[in-house]
């Protein structure tokens, strides 16, 4: 029921179909011979015996398609990073998917992974790449069985291998699954875990399009970025483009959880109102027991925290940063006022803490003492004025200084929680000097 109820409400909104959360409802879509008798593969065929690599690269960047795995970079300015006359080169497709609250890839490849390899198939075809990996978190075992037995199915095809087609264009996709890490989904530690080493991200410059995997151009992408690549070829750049914004086009699949009555992941074009994602009946219908919304997370946990007053604020990247956040992955997470923001950070901070992967000291020492502090005001209730300090001293000193962006996504949490709700925190202090007996002045913040 999911794609039928779906596909009514974007057909109200100008999108008579999914782009990516296609196709849910039809049985045994995972099949091969399923997958083709509905029109899958087709563009992938059309693209080999018909277009050249360089016209598809124009395709996907006319289209404006933008990465899905969080920075929302230009796909196809990104292929085009590439240098003349370098080969081999490898496409890897990112499907760590570990940010907190994020699941549509494990959607994606669960339901309908053929869209997935045709996506990863036509998009090496046009960056001029034999060899392409599909780089899984370790967890999803399932989901890697399933791309498996789909990507053997192409093989046995012929869609995939030697002179496919008669075209003399050769393909090799190899599904390879980490061991869990969240610093995997840097694409520079990616590489680093093919590769059979540490997964610790890479000083950048040369950036992976230079010198990438084994040294050699590569392009990484996301899921759900390669899963649009068969529309884009399929429909043609004007239907792309008829939904979403000029300068986010296309279409969104956010995960939404939290304190809603309908979490789920639901795609819809860029520039819906979040109002419209929380609380329509058709998609998150509501909050749970009509609470008021208190923090909204439009990112994921990296992203900075927006709050009830942002409610109307369009679902497109521009937006969004204009507003304060990032769209990021899409995983929008929603909590109404029952929780304690204190509380939240602390908890998101030891996921950080947990996956920092030690290379750089402000992340490792800085996730260390942001857990640290936090556990001593939220947990024990030791709270101190001196605390509250400490922890804009802490953000302060990581925020621009760490190696990646995993310190400055544990950044995020307590940099939201002490300026959106800094009369919480106070709160702990005094709670802990009633408790204590006396009463510790606060200091003033700036």
């Amino acid at each position: 029921m999911f794609a039928i109820w779906c596909a009514r409400k974007l057909g109200s909104m100008g999108l008579s179909e999914h782009i990516v959360m296609r196709e849910l409802d039809i049985p045994d879509i995972s099949d091969f011979a399923v997958y083709r008798r509905h029109g899958g593969w087709e563009a992938y065929r059309y693209a080999l015996t018909e277009k050249t690599p360089a016209d598809i690269v124009q395709m996907v960047k006319d289209s404006g398609l933008r990465g899905r795995g969080g920075a929302g970079f230009p796909t196809g300015i990104k292929w085009g990073f590439l240098p003349k006359g370098v080969y081999p080169r490898y496409l890897l497709c990112n499907c760590d998917e570990s940010e907190p609250g994020t699941f549509n890839n494990h959607q994606i490849i669960d339901k309908n992974p053929h869209q997935l390899i045709e996506g990863v198939a036509l998009s090496a075809y046009a960056i001029e790449a034999n060899t392409a990996y599909i780089y899984m978190r370790g967890e999803f075992a399932a989901a890697a069985r399933t791309l498996e037995r789909a990507i053997a199915q192409a093989y046995e095809a012929g869609f995939l291998g030697k002179n496919i087609f008669g075209t003399g264009f050769d393909l090799d996709i190899y599904v390879h699954r980490g061991a869990g890490a969240y610093i995997c989904g840097e694409e520079t530690a990616l590489m680093e875990s093919l590769e059979g080493k540490i997964g610790q991200p890479r000083l950048k410059p040369p950036f992976p399009a230079v010198a990438g995997l084994y040294g050699k151009p590569t392009i990484i992408n996301n899921v759900e970025t390669l899963a649009n690549v068969p529309r884009i070829v399929e429909k043609g750049v004007a239907w792309y483009r008829s939904h979403g914004t000029e300068k986010s086009p296309g279409t969104k699949c956010f995960s939404l959880s939290g304190h809603v009555n309908r979490p789920g992941n639901y795609e819809l074009p860029f520039g819906v109102p979040l109002r419209e994602l929380i609380e329509s009946p058709e998609y998150g219908g509501g909050m749970k027991g009509g609470r008021p919304v208190k923090i909204i997370i439009p990112g994921g946990a990296s992203a900075p925290w927006l709050t009830a007053d942002h409610l109307d604020v369009p679902l497109d990247y521009e937006s969004v940063a204009a507003a304060g956040s990032m769209l990021g992955s899409g995983a929008v997470i929603v909590l109404n006022d029952t929780v304690s923001a204190p509380h939240v950070a602390y908890k998101m901070d030891e996921f950080f803490k947990h996956e920092s992967c030690g290379k750089c000291t402000p992340c490792r020492e800085g996730t260390h003492w942001l857990v640290r502090t936090l556990h001593r005001m939220v947990e024990e209730g030791h709270a101190t004025a001196a605390d509250i300090d400490t922890l804009h001293s802490i953000y302060r000193q990581m925020a621009g200084n760490c190696f990646c962006l995993l310190g400055e996504s544990a950044v995020m949490p307590i940099k939201s929680a002490l300026q959106l709700f800094p009369h919480e925190f106070e709160a702990l202090v005094k709670r802990s000097s009633s408790r204590n007996g006396h009463h510790i002045p606060l200091a003033v913040h700036r």
